[in-house]
C-alpha cells in the first residue's frame, strides 16, 4: 500500500513564496482587520475602508519583496494606495510578487455591523494573477467535488452560458444531493432577478447577500459550509482573489467580464458612454470588444503556481469568527489562510497590548 502524503513532501514541495512569505501575510490581513474592526456599526464605510487600505500598506511595505498590486483599490488617479500597479514592499531579497487586495472585503457589512466583511489578499509570482479592468465579472463557482466528477463524466461541464437548471443538476450529482438541498449564494441585485428566479425554478435554495460574495465562493470548496454554488456578476477584483483560493483548493471558476452598464441592462447610450470612457483603458490591458466575453477559467484568472490566500474576519463569516476587541487594545482574530502545497490554516490569534495587564484567556 502506498504511503500517504507525508506533511515533510507538503513543505517540501511549498515554493519560495509561500514558504517565506504565506506566514507574514497572515499578519497583513489582520492588522487591516483589526483597524476596521474599531469602525464596525459606525456608519462609515469610506473610513473604515481608509484605515484597513492604509494598515495593510504599511505591513506590505515591511515585506521583503518587491510587488505590484495587480488587483486594487482601484486606479492611480482614484486611489491614493493599494492602486493597480503600485509597487510595494521593501524591494529587498529576489522575491518577485504580483498582489490581488481588498483589505475590506464588504465595507457596508462593516459599516452596518452586520456579518461577513473581511480582509483579504493573495500573491503569485509574477505574472501570476490576472491583470484586469475594475469591473464586473459574471461568474459561476463550484467546490473540487464538481470538478472530480467532471474529469469522471467528460461530457458533463458546468457551463457559464448554460442555462441554470443545467449547471445545477451537475453540481447536485457531483455531491450526491438533489437539486432541492442545494443553496445557491448570489448578490441582492436588481440584474440578478432573471437568475433568481430560474435557480428557484430549478428547485434549488437561494441565499441572498447585500454584499460580499467573495468568501461563500472559497465556501464552495469547505465541505460542512453550506454552500454550494455562487453565481452572478460582481467585482472583477473579488472574481480574481475568489479564484485563489479556489485554486489551491481544488474547485472551479467560470467567469467573464462584463460592463456595469451591460450587467444592469442599461438602454444602449448608457453603455455606448461606458465604452468610450473605459475602452482605452480596457485596450491598454489587452481587453477589446472582440475578447472582452472571452471565458476565463482559473488557469486564466490566476495562472501562477507559487499561489497563496489569506483572509481574516472583520465580522462573523461563513466560517471565521469576528475580530474581538478587548480593553487596552488587545484583539483576537479568526484567519484562514492557505498555499499552493495543500496546507491549509484557520489561526486563532490573540493580540496582547500589555502582557502585565492582560490575561490570556482561553
Amino acid at each position: 500500500m502506498p504511503h500517504p502524503k507525508t506533511v515533510e513532501e507538503m513543505f517540501e514541495s511549498a515554493g519560495p513564496i509561500e514558504y517565506r512569505l504565506l506566514p507574514r501575510l497572515i499578519h497583513v490581513t489582520e492588522a487591516a482587520a483589526i483597524a476596521a474592526a474599531y469602525q464596525m456599526g459606525r456608519g462609515d464605510k469610506h473610513f473604515a475602508d481608509q484605515v484597513a487600505v492604509a494598515s495593510m500598506r504599511r505591513m506590505l511595505n515591511k515585506l521583503d519583496m518587491k510587488g505590484i498590486i495587480k488587483i486594487g483599490e482601484g486606479e492611480r488617479d482614484e486611489a491614493p494606495m493599494l492602486y493597480i500597479g503600485e509597487e510595494v514592499g521593501t524591494e529587498n531579497g529576489d522575491l518577485e510578487v504580483d498582489i490581488a487586495v481588498d483589505p475590506l472585503e464588504g465595507t457596508n457589512l462593516t459599516a452596518d455591523g452586520c456579518p461577513g466583511s473581511v480582509a483579504v489578499m493573495a500573491m503569485a509570482e509574477r505574472g501570476g494573477i490576472f491583470h484586469g479592468p475594475d469591473i464586473y465579472m459574471d461568474k459561476i463557482v463550484v467546490g473540487p467535488d464538481v470538478v472530480r466528477y467532471e474529469e469522471e463524466h467528460p461530457g458533463e461541464r458546468i457551463d457559464l452560458d448554460a442555462p441554470v437548471s443545467h449547471n445545477l443538476e451537475i453540481v447536485a450529482k457531483a455531491l450526491g444531493r438533489k437539486v432541492e438541498e442545494l443553496v445557491v449564494v448570489i448578490l441582492d441585485r436588481p440584474r440578478h432577478a432573471q437568475k433568481i428566479t430560474e435557480i428557484r425554478e430549478a428547485g434549488a435554495r437561494v441565499r441572498l447577500v447585500t454584499d460580499g460574495d467573495l468568501m461563500p465562493g472559497v465556501a464552495t470548496a469547505v465541505r460542512g459550509s453550506g454552500i454550494h454554488v455562487v453565481m452572478g456578476a460582481g467585482g472583477s477584483g473579488e472574481a480574481v482573489l475568489t479564484a485563489a483560493a479556489i485554486k489551491i483548493l481544488g474547485g472551479k471558476i467560470l467567469a467573464r467580464l462584463v460592463l456595469p452598464t451591460v450587467a444592469n441592462g442599461k438602454t444602449k447610450e448608457k453603455i455606448d458612454e461606458e465604452i468610450e470612457e473605459k475602452m482605452p483603458r480596457l485596450e491598454a490591458m489587452g481587453i477589446t470588444l472582440e475578447n472582452i466575453n472571452d471565458i476565463l477559467d482559473i488557469d486564466k484568472l490566476v495562472p501562477g503556481k507559487d499561489v497563496i490566500f489569506s483572509a481574516t474576519a472583520v465580522t462573523p463569516g461563513h466560517f471565521l469568527r469576528e475580530v474581538n476587541l478587548f480593553g487596552g487594545g488587545d484583539a483576537r482574530v479568526h484567519t484562514v489562510s492557505m498555499g499552493a502545497s495543500g496546507a491549509v490554516r484557520f489561526t486563532d490569534s490573540i493580540y496582547i497590548k500589555d502582557k502585565r495587564e492582560t490575561p490570556l484567556y482561553l
